[in-house]
């Protein structure tokens, strides 16, 4: 008697288990069948998208919470969505690569080199391309995109300031090709060709930054592959990185300015149409009729015009653009600035670019070396490295995994780093790092899946060897470059003020230091540049560095921003790093929103390796401890224990 009703309270504990479970399935994301329960309206729809049928898939407003993701992490949608998915997270993110390739131009004084900058910007779209597919299939394995990062740019600048001619190129006085050969000889003065001068002058400058970041990138690696972020993390919190960067935003506005007086009124067009549809539009979904074979022609309403806001607002300016220049309204005189807004200004880029264009390593020279910028370089590095740890929780929210173990986030850096030494050996003049964007562009998708970022970095390979496809981005005139960099600019400023959410900005200490960190950030190069012979220890190449670290506002306030954070009293959570140490909230009872477990970071090495101890001692391997312990494979199991029950029951 005591046996039957000790069964019949374990059959209603666990119906009520079912019971909840159930109900949770309609509000949460828990589980394969109960994801997959969500994401299709019938087993007729899952069967049609088995078949790589599209599945039928209600985008109304109202239905977004219940259904919020189409495919996770891990798995594979049908090949045509997969194609389009890919394609638009390269579209999104081509416009950020482009920028910075422009803006490294002009600091190299490559600007009036369409042919350079097409073969840099192919380079850094397949060195783009195969960054993302490593970072996806080995790296942090996150639906992550690797794309240009501008950070690079700024030592290049600091050395523009301080060196106001660095791209003069001075012409050697006519020297006697012979001399003193008799009464009736003549002199020849030896010919100068000064457009060779030019291209010897960039490659100078490009060498070095080739050079410069082979090396950082190799310490790059070396801080994943050691596990020594997690002391970065110590010591470096969001009263330092925030400073940093956003001198980064701010510093830039000089070259982007140069983009811009071409034609103020096309920028400010391009900045204005981006602007109402990204923002003005936000909350409206723009009607899309699709075909399916199992509704066949239906409309589905998709934030269409937010997702690709700057691209659109691209197309439309550049239109106009070519309207303008048909019509006669820009100048013809290539000398007026205003010559750079007609779109036939760079024409030339198109016809003279090569089909087929394949970076390798020696394709301009052999790598050189500037302590100056490898200083620089190196800030960048470490602002990078805390960037995309940032990155990798935040894509792990956004897809309701579990946050990265300490093994993915090592591992990750370490590939970025190891990218980083591919760019500078394939000729990028910047390294790679995690593009935001696309993680929020996931949100939007409700497609969390890894295979959809392969696909990206297959396309922009493919447009890294196609030459002509470079070619033509850079006939995009300046002033609408220059209205679409206000956007991306202005938002990225807007990004790296929102780190400080985790840090109290009602402490006067928090408000002090960041407020005279970014004042010295600013103060300094400023004073760098305005008087320059300040700066004299009595010898030319110390002087020299001295200016180029000084100048950089990063090197100034992220210093100035550490010293301080370390050094005032003041508490973890005050100080935001606690919230950092700890991205992944509290893990009691948070395991119900997971829609994949911890397995999802682990390699594809065979068994026997994943299960060898001596892994416990490389810092971007999981234990065999840690993979015991996986939150997906506890939870499938008790699903799967309860539905066994419920079934016999039944």
């Amino acid at each position: 008697m005591a046996e039957s009703d000790e069964l019949t309270e374990n059959k209603e504990a666990l119906l009520g288990e079912v019971a909840e479970l159930s109900h949770q399935d309609k509000t949460h994301v828990n589980g394969q069948s109960g994801r997959r329960r969500v994401s299709y309206a019938s087993d007729k729809n899952r069967k049609a998208s088995q078949e790589n049928d599209l599945p039928s898939v209600d985008l109304k407003e109202e239905d977004e919470t219940a259904q919020p993701f189409l495919f996770t992490v891990s798995e594979t949608p049908p090949l045509h969505m997969l194609l389009l998915i890919g394609f638009q997270h390269a579209l999104l993110s081509l416009s950020g690569s482009l920028a910075v390739v422009l803006i490294a131009a002009d600091v190299i004084c490559a600007k009036d080199d369409p042919e350079f900058i097409s073969q840099m910007l192919s380079s850094t779209l397949f060195v783009n391309g195969v960054s993302t597919i490593l970072m996806v299939t080995i790296g942090a394995r996150l639906p992550l995109y690797q794309g240009a990062y501008g950070g690079y740019i700024i030592p290049l600048l600091t050395l523009m300031q301080i060196d106001p001619n660095r791209c003069s190129i001075t012409r050697p006085a006519d020297t006697p090709l012979n001399s003193s050969l008799g009464f009736n000889s003549t002199t020849t003065p030896i010919s100068f060709n000064e457009e060779q001068a030019k291209k010897d002058l960039i490659m100078s400058y490009f060498n070095e930054i080739q050079g410069c970041l082979m090396i950082v990138g190799a310490i790059h690696f070396l801080v994943g592959s050691t596990g020594l972020v997690g002391v970065l993390l110590r010591y470096v919190g969001p009263i330092t990185i925030v400073p940093s960067i956003l001198l980064l935003g701010i510093y830039v506005a000089e070259p982007v300015m140069s983009f811009v007086v071409p034609h103020w009124g096309m920028s400010l067009l391009t900045c204005a149409i981006g602007f109402i549809l990204a923002f003005y539009l936000a909350n409206w979904k723009m009607p899309i009729a699709i075909w399916t074979r199992t509704k066949g022609f239906h409309i589905i309403r998709y934030p269409f015009h937010q997702i690709y806001a700057i691209l659109i607002a691209i197309v439309i300016s550049w239109l106009i653009s070519f309207i303008i220049t048909v019509a006669g309204g820009f100048t013809d005189d290539p000398t007026d600035k205003g010559y750079q807004a007609r779109t036939d200004a760079r024409l030339d880029s198109v016809t003279n670019a090569k089909w087929f264009f394949f970076p390798y390593p020696g394709l301009y020279g052999n790598p050189s070396f500037s302590s100056t910028v490898f200083v620089g370089f190196l800030i960048a590095t470490f602002i990078s490295i805390l960037d995309s740890i940032g990155d990798y929780y935040a894509c792990a929210a956004t897809c309701r995994v579990p946050p990265p173990p300490s093994f993915a986030v090592n591992r990750g850096i370490a590939v970025e780093g190891f990218c980083t030494v591919l760019s500078g050996l394939l000729g990028c003049p910047q390294a790679t790092t995690t593009y935001g964007a696309n993680i929020g562009a996931i949100g939007i998708t409700r497609v969390s899946s890894r295979s959809a970022f392969i696909i990206t970095g297959i396309i922009y390979i493919i447009f890294g060897i196609i030459g002509k496809i470079s070619a033509v981005f850079v006939t995009i005139p300046y002033p609408v470059l220059g209205g679409a960099l206000i956007i991306m600019m202005g938002m990225f400023n807007g990004v790296v003020l929102s780190n400080l959410v985790s840090v109290d900005l009602t402490s006067s200490r928090n408000l002090a230091i960041m407020g005279v960190s970014i004042l010295m950030g600013l103060l300094v190069p400023l004073w760098v540049k305005k008087y320059p012979n300040d700066i004299s220890t009595g010898n030319t190449e110390v002087d020299f560095i001295l200016k180029g670290l000084l100048g950089n506002p990063n090197f100034s306030g992220a210093i100035l921003a550490c010293f301080l954070d370390n050094t005032v009293p003041g508490t973890l959570e005050e100080r935001g790093i606690a919230a950092w140490q700890n991205q992944g909230g509290d893990e009691s009872g948070a395991t119900i929103d997971y829609v994949e477990g911890e397995e999802l970071y682990e390699t594809w090495l065979p068994r026997a390796i994943k299960e060898w101890k001596g892994l416990e001692y490389i810092p971007f391997m999981p234990t065999p401890k840690k993979r015991k312990q996986s939150l997906s494979g506890q939870w499938a199991r008790r699903k799967s224990l309860i539905a066994g029950v419920s079934d016999v029951m039944v």
